[in-house]
């Protein structure tokens, strides 16, 4: 397919998660909308992740993507219908009985993510070496995280450009290769091993590859591991704190197997979040995510959270924006050349600003104007004029004067405070 068609079968998506309630807003979003362009909802301005999205095939889909054309093909199966990669996730259900009075039930637990690996012990004790609220249990916060982590650390729009906005043939074939190296050069997904169990003859052949200096506990030989069986010799990479004899560690291949990590210290360099589904990306010798790796090779824009491919960008407030999209975060209205407020880090123009986030003055009752002169005292407000900021009692002027604040009121004098009372 050429790039023509791929710019024209471009989508954001507006189908996926449509009216799904926002966890963080609750009733007052009346459900996800997706803006046109900002990956936000509309109604709530939260992302995507703050909504409970029900079921896991786009998920699923996003994450087979990123694995289409790597070393990680056996993780994923393309559907019949269409050919789309799809992520093999792989679930595990644990089940135990359960003592009651009359007879014995079983209970049942589903992981909704857990490590492929051969022995369901192995991958249990990596579950239980997590904090619980990381645990991803179905139906359970730690479930909501693992959704969470995966919309932020991977999305989509860092891989896919069909999931961008408006893309220019150019900016398409630049994507593809960015993507494409990424993919070669520092992608990868942790393993899941015993210290022990991981053989001398693998710890060469990544320490030749990567020309990494091993640690004693990487060639240690047969002999020397029965000295080892305390887990003394094995310390994480993270934290520096001795692995525990019978734990898991997670190695990182492209990292080379002379490093490992406690499960709950394979994390992001940046966020420090959990990395989703052990999916790492390894450069300067440091794990990221997804999203902090890509952070690090492109600019981001600011308004459609997508990184930036073009020559032509603007910098603003310490942000960067496609020219396109330094817009007022309430009416999308163009800012160049424009006034501008930023509340909670977002551009907002003046007239909307006036209208839904400037303060009251106390004294007139109107909003203060972004440019005008401003008195504030605890939580009360006025305009810095004559008018505006005076005594309750008899209007003397008090800009630049000392005063008395009861209640939202002002006054100049203790004469004038006790008229009031009377």
């Amino acid at each position: 397919m050429d790039l023509e068609n791929k710019v024209k079968k471009m989508t954001l998506g507006h189908e996926m998660g449509s009216g799904a309630p926002c966890l963080k807003c609750k009733d007052k979003c009346e459900g996800f909308e997706l803006h046109f362009w900002r990956k936000i909802c509309r109604n709530c301005k939260c992302g995507l992740e703050e909504h409970e999205v029900a079921g896991n095939t786009e998920e699923d889909r996003k994450v087979g993507k990123l694995f289409e054309d790597t070393k990680y093909t056996g993780l994923i199966a393309k559907l019949k219908t269409d050919g789309i990669p799809m992520y093999k996730r792989n679930v595990m259900i644990m089940t135990s009985p359960v003592a009651a009075k009359k007879d014995v039930s079983i209970s049942t637990v589903t992981y909704e993510w857990a490590p492929p690996v051969p022995q369901k012990a192995l991958a249990m004790r990596y579950m239980e070496m997590l904090p619980k609220e990381m645990q991803p249990v179905a139906g359970s916060e730690g479930a909501q995280y693992r959704k969470k982590q995966l919309a932020k650390q991977l999305p989509a729009h860092d891989q896919d450009p069909t999931k961008c906005h408006e893309l220019s043939p150019n900016e398409v074939k630049q994507m593809e290769q960015f993507v494409k190296k990424y993919k070669d050069e520092v992608l990868g997904v942790g393993d899941i091993k015993l210290p022990d169990e991981v053989l001398p003859k693998d710890k060469e052949q990544v320490n030749v590859s990567t020309s990494a200096k091993l640690a004693p506990a990487a060639v240690a030989t047969v002999g020397e591991k029965a000295a080892a069986q305390k887990g003394s010799r094995y310390s994480c990479h993270h934290c520096k704190l001795n692995m525990q004899e019978g734990d898991p560690a997670v190695y990182a291949e492209r990292a080379g197997y002379d490093k490992l990590w406690h499960p709950a210290c394979f994390v992001c360099f940046i966020c420090n979040e959990l990395l989703v589904d052990l999916i790492y990306f390894w450069k300067d010798e440091k794990l990221f995510c997804g999203r902090h790796y890509c952070d690090s090779e492109k600019p981001r824009c600011a308004g459609c959270d997508e990184l930036i491919f073009s020559n032509e960008y603007t910098q603003a407030e310490g942000q960067n924006w496609h020219l396109k999209h330094f817009c007022c975060f309430d009416c999308d209205c163009i800012l160049a050349g424009e006034i501008y407020v930023m509340v909670d880090n977002k551009p907002i123009c003046k007239p909307c600003y006036v209208k839904t986030h400037a303060v009251i003055c106390q004294g007139c009752q109107n909003a203060v104007d972004p440019e005008m002169q401003r008195v504030t005292y605890n939580n009360y407000n006025w305009h810095a004029a004559p008018e505006c900021f005076q005594c309750s009692c008899c209007s003397k002027c008090l800009v630049g004067q000392k005063f008395m604040p009861v209640e939202g009121m002002l006054f100049c004098s203790v004469e004038c405070k006790k008229k009031m009372k009377t």
